[in-house]
């Protein structure tokens, strides 16, 4: 499967409407290049612009959604859309959206794990409870969202649902870059499947963002790896690679807890 990550810039004096019509022709120009599209969290408004959450929320099926639906079914993709501030029940929801290539809805994940210590997101947003997998071809695919990213609990219930691939966008702090790097490779080697970990670049409510997203084999090996701006990644995954992993070196099946 050949998979992209489109690292975002997330830039304050671009406008909602404008970024999500650029991203909408980023997704198109992979069109014959990937069957997997990858983009970061909230990179509509930012993941550090609390301010901008009530007024930029949006239904599910807002216009992030139908850009993203019709972005994908065009480039004729598998689109992880990252996600958006979603307003539901009057609540706000971190919620990641994944489209077919034919831009039908596949799944939505509500991020379980909020980000703030009682500030921000922790007290703007209410908590996702489901883990969610989605199938794409040749590989069962795990969603998480940035901060999930800290706790492994959610991975191995992920890889106990089937998943071979887990796939994190997030909007990660550079500050805290050596930590997303790292914690994106402990989970593909604890549980031995690839990692798509896509971020933003750029500064946003005044936190400059980490960007290097990295593709991570079941290894632990890293496939490759963004720098600090606006980048495309293009790699290409070997289902195989996560079976022959998981034979060659059974860990998971002495798994106790």
């Amino acid at each position: 499967m050949r998979a992209s990550l489109i690292q975002i810039a997330v830039n304050p004096d671009e406008t909602v409407e404008t970024r999500r019509a650029r991203v909408a022709r980023l997704v198109r120009e992979e069109r014959g290049a990937a069957e997997l599209v990858v983009l970061p969290e909230l990179w509509t408004t930012g993941a550090f612009a609390y301010e901008d959450f009530v007024a930029e929320a949006e239904p599910l099926k807002g216009p992030t959604y139908e850009a993203m639906s019709a972005a994908a079914r065009d480039a004729e993709v598998w689109l992880h859309a990252g996600s958006v501030v979603e307003a539901a029940g009057g609540a706000l929801y971190n919620t990641s959206l994944v489209f077919s290539p034919d831009g039908e809805l596949a799944a939505s994940y509500r991020k379980i794990h909020r980000f703030g210590f009682d500030k921000g997101e922790a007290v703007m947003m209410a908590a996702g409870t489901d883990l969610v997998t989605v199938g794409l071809p040749g590989l069962t695919a795990g969603l998480a969202t940035c901060y999930d990213l800290r706790f492994p609990e959610l991975f191995r219930g992920l890889v106990d649902a089937g998943a071979q691939l887990l796939v994190v966008p997030a909007g990660w702090p550079a500050r805290r870059l050596g930590h997303w790097t790292l914690l994106a490779r402990a989970r593909a080697v604890e549980n031995q499947s690839y990692v798509l970990a896509c971020g933003t670049a750029g500064t946003h409510a005044g936190v400059e963002q980490a960007g290097h997203s990295l593709v991570v084999d079941p290894w632990g090996e890293v496939l490759a790896e963004a720098g600090p701006d606006e980048e495309t990644l293009r790699v290409t995954l070997d289902p195989a690679k996560v079976t022959a992993t998981r034979e060659q070196f059974p860990a998971l099946k002495d798994r106790v807890l």
